[in-house]
């Protein structure tokens, strides 16, 4: 009986060595490890808005086949009207469903801990990325401020280089960053800052300043001279009414901010001076045409349909569609970024023009421009969406109601090459091995 147990152990051992070899035999002969089929691709960098398809390199596989570009694993090997399925190791069928560039969300708040004071540094009301950007077909977030000069080696350490999404940062020019010590002017350094941001430009792409109770001008202007050092743009969040008030709305506009620097909340209700009644102001186009990059920053209190609804109408847009994602908007109006891009297609806009907001925009807005495209050599981080059809609502930071028919949904998320999300299974094993399911 012994003898006869060591016999089919054996056979089995060697059963598994043989396809072993075989799946590495396959891997050094097939020269993408996916291909996406069938998809309608939308990628504004390269004018793509049709049926393509997509390939992504493979470790083992030969990586100068024909049409394509020496490239690395996880990169963008080809994007072509038919590539044949069997040169990939993965196939996913992607028919009726919209293919994009990994979103860029630039207004997150993801340095979570458990410093009660701190808040979004180090503190509760931040969240772990991973757990909500790739559900919602983000693969690259930008923290607007949680962390300064003088927190963010601890950002990094705990929380930059131990998560799959790609973080990138917008310093606070408080050195604590945002929380109980953000009123200290003393301890606003743009020396500092901009040392800091030089020295991981990796890392950090800007400057934040934020929820300033005096007069806005003086973290603004300090973080404005940071990056004059740093070559980077500024990130502007506005608590307003300012206490004491701005001596000249214009100036911050057309004097105080340069252009290229990003205004958030810009659908804020507490943002008059934009408007007359229901008409866009002359300030708010002055200051597009200056150059002032103009965010959604949804948050919980930083985005409103009486002031969305009649801009969109009048073409005051956003240039950057962002979430402002923290503990308290994901579980209120704002939810995700699929929920926001949705809502501006509910509100009229194609959703072209929402992805081109959601991908490409921001990589330009931060000087990233090898990222939110899908050209062969970048870094493959592709979404998979469909667009579901139906009766929806939406609801604001004030809890405004806008009923829709049209809601975005996340199939599909790949990360540098790799799943990290797939809500039905697009990519699910079907081989002889595994078990497929279907109840009748």
């Amino acid at each position: 009986m012994k003898r006869y147990t060591l016999f089919f152990i054996a056979l089995f051992l060697m059963g598994n060595s043989t396809k072993a070899q075989q799946s590495q035999t396959e891997q050094s002969t097939k020269p993408y490890s996916i291909i996406i089929k069938g998809g309608h691709v939308i990628d504004p960098k390269n004018n793509i808005d049709g049926i393509m398809d997509i390939a992504i390199t493979s470790a083992q596989g030969n990586q100068t086949a024909r049409n394509t570009i020496p490239v690395t694993e996880g990169k963008i090997a080809l994007v072509a009207r038919n590539i044949d399925a069997n040169l990939g190791l993965k196939v996913i069928n992607a028919k009726g469903m919209y293919v994009t560039p990994g979103l860029i969300d630039l207004h997150v708040h993801v340095f979570s801990g458990t410093n009660l004071k701190q808040q979004y540094m180090n503190g509760p009301s931040s969240v772990w990325p991973d757990g909500f950007t790739f559900r919602s077909g983000v693969t690259t977030v930008g923290d607007a401020g949680s962390a300064g000069w003088r927190s963010f080696p601890e950002f990094k350490k705990n929380i930059i280089d131990k998560s799959q999404t790609r973080i990138l940062v917008f310093l606070n020019i408080v050195g604590d960053g945002m929380g109980e010590y953000q009123q200290n002017v003393n301890d606003m350094d743009p020396n500092m800052a901009a040392e800091i941001a030089i020295a991981n430009k990796k890392d950090v792409v800007g400057f934040k300043s934020a929820h300033f109770g005096g007069n806005p001008f003086i973290p603004l202007d300090s973080a404005v001279k940071a990056g004059n050092i740093a070559n980077m743009p500024v990130m502007l969040d506005l608590t307003y009414p300012s206490k004491p008030p701005i001596s000249s709305v214009e100036d911050l506009f057309m004097k105080h901010l340069r252009p290229g620097d990003i205004f958030t909340h810009m659908y804020r209700l507490t943002f008059p001076f934009f408007y007359d009644n229901d008409k866009v102001s002359s300030l708010a186009f002055a200051a597009q045409k200056r150059g002032i990059l103009f965010d959604i920053g949804h948050g919980g209190n930083g985005f409103t349909f009486a002031r969305a609804i009649p801009s969109v109408k009048q073409g005051f847009l956003p240039y950057s569609i962002s979430t402002d994602l923290h503990i308290a908007s994901m579980n209120a109006g704002m939810k995700d970024m699929t929920n926001i891009i949705s809502k501006f297609l509910n509100m009229g806009l194609p959703l072209q023009d929402v992805i081109l907001r959601s991908t490409w925009n921001p990589a330009k807005e931060i000087k990233r421009e090898e990222l939110g495209n899908l050209s062969v050599g970048s870094v493959a981080d592709i979404a998979i969406f469909t667009l579901r059809k139906g009766n929806f609502g939406f609801i604001d930071s004030h809890n405004y109601l806008l009923k829709g028919t049209k809601r975005l949904e996340a199939e599909l998320t790949i990360r540098a090459g790799k799943i990290v999300w797939d809500l039905n299974g697009l990519a699910g094993r079907t081989d002889k091995e595994s078990t497929v399911l279907s109840i009748k």
